[in-house]
């Protein structure tokens, strides 16, 4: 699943499925909210899929002439972009909901629509739960959406969540929502295969599908014709991505993308989100190593360091493989940055099966995690199959365990580059200080730094002067 960038001082730290920025209102630059056009405001919750998908949903709601305000109060249609990955998530949209119902009740032309992996998990009975709602529209039916809100306009509530094993949106070219200008993500893939037990997402997405390699090779020259820097590979499971050419019958997996994508121009920087150890090959990694300009980082998601609690997740490799994979990581690209995410809590989880958990982040010293608390999803394998035994309070002690030596983990790792030189591309302004600039380095370390003379999209050399747990602080060179 594709991610978001970590703070690692909260408990929760984050990913394509997580919540920290749930409830994020996506804007253009230069908001119309003054405009005599009909507004819509959307609201994304979840993971960076939903914000991607959030975008496309923006380039579809523009030709049909709707223009984006950042203020649900004028807001002619509001939509909210659903995460069902854990409870939390869903229960903060019903909030959030019942919000926009107190405005609907003073203004009964205002459409009110819930779009995205929740809209997908409960169908019909979203009408039933939230009756101020007027249109449920899923993943893989938003090329449907201007028919429903006119219907819906028309005093129409209307729902379609039907999936797809075609639909890749490859011909829309995403509306770019509170960019910077500087960064983007691109779809490649939709949906996944996996079925982890633990995960809803194959149920809310639909199979696994990849899009034309055109597609996403011109969606990236735009991107660079219009002064982007960096590109980040977006999919569920994006390195088992694979195309086959019906005209000329060529075969495209993860690696041959991402070099294609990496040559379009040497100075574009390249990233992906997010892997499964099951398809991070060699051949994937001998490409990041002979193209400069794709980061030195790999997210690999390792769930638990129990080779049982990996067969109950369905994980489809155990701690030896996923351990021999590491390895191949730190051999062939020497410096790379890896991060992972660690579930807790997961059914039948022992002491001694979180003990090793806590073992492998000792062994391989992860820069970061994305962690959290096992919650039973309705429909998954977990949930019919096993019994979520593991009370919240044990949970909550293990998350804080792990946690805890995270931090203390990325806290040393961060001091190793303290008196390094990186060079940062610098992505904008510090959220503590507008007298400051923030950019990544290859390795996808935050580091903060003065402004000097620089402008956003520059790349500069940094070097490390300091460190948190979560940030690397330097000067320009």
């Amino acid at each position: 699943m594709a991610e978001i960038y970590p703070t690692l001082e909260s408990e929760m730290l984050t990913k394509p499925h997580d919540e920290s920025r749930q409830g994020e209102a996506l804007s253009l630059p230069g908001d119309t909210d003054k405009t005599s056009a009909k507004k819509y405001y959307i609201e994304t919750y979840g993971c960076q899929m939903n914000f991607n998908d959030s975008e496309v949903v923006a380039a579809i709601l523009a030709e049909a002439g709707f223009t984006n305000t950042t203020d649900h109060t004028i807001a002619d249609l509001i939509l909210i972009n659903t995460c069902s990955i854990r409870e939390n998530a869903e229960q903060r949209v019903r909030l959030r909901l019942s919000q926009f119902n107190v405005l609907k009740r003073q203004k009964p032309e205002l459409v009110v629509g819930v779009l995205g992996c929740m809209a997908e998990r409960l169908k019909t009975k979203f009408l039933e739960e939230e009756h101020l709602v007027d249109i449920v529209v899923g993943p893989d039916a938003y090329r449907d959406i201007s028919k429903l809100i006119t219907s819906a306009e028309d005093g129409n509530r209307n729902v379609n969540v039907l999936l797809s094993r075609e639909e890749t949106y490859a011909d829309i070219n995403p509306v770019r929502l509170n960019s910077n200008g500087v960064s983007a993500f691109i779809s490649i893939t939709r949906g996944c295969d996996n079925m982890c037990s633990f995960c809803v997402v194959p149920f809310t997405r639909g199979r696994e599908r990849s899009r034309p390699v055109e597609s996403i090779l011109n969606e990236a020259r735009d991107l660079i014709n219009r002064g982007y820097k960096e590109v980040t590979l977006l999919g569920q499971n994006v390195d088992s991505y694979k195309y086959t050419d019906e005209a000329t019958g060529e075969h495209t997996n993860f690696a041959q993308l991402l070099a294609k994508t990496a040559e379009l121009d040497t100075t574009l920087r390249v990233r992906f989100s997010t892997s499964h150890p099951k398809d991070m090959t060699d051949e994937v990694l001998y490409t990041i190593a002979k193209h400069p300009n794709i980061c030195r980082y790999v997210h690999l998601p390792m769930q638990s360091g129990s080779s049982r609690i990996l067969r109950l997740m369905n994980r489809t490799y155990d701690r030896e493989w996923y351990l021999n994979r590491i390895n191949a990581i730190k051999t062939i690209i020497p410096g790379c940055g890896i991060s992972t995410d660690i579930m807790t809590g997961f059914c039948t989880e022992t002491e001694e099966d979180h003990e090793q958990t806590l073992s492998i982040m000792d062994e391989v010293v992860y820069d970061y995690s994305y962690t959290f608390a096992y919650s039973e999803r309705p429909g998954t394998l977990a949930e019919r199959k096993y019994e979520d035994d593991i009370d919240e309070a044990t949970k909550s002690r293990r998350l804080a365990e792990i946690v805890s030596k995270q931090r203390a983990i990325s806290t040393i790792s961060n001091k190793l580059d303290i008196g390094k030189t990186f060079e940062v591309l610098v992505e904008g302004e510090s959220k503590k200080s507008k007298d400051f600039y923030c950019g990544r380095n290859t390795q996808n370390k935050m580091i903060v730094f003065p402004k000097h003379n620089l402008k956003k999209g520059d790349y500069v050399n940094i070097i490390v002067t300091g460190c948190t747990s979560a940030t690397l602080l330097g000067d320009v060179v």
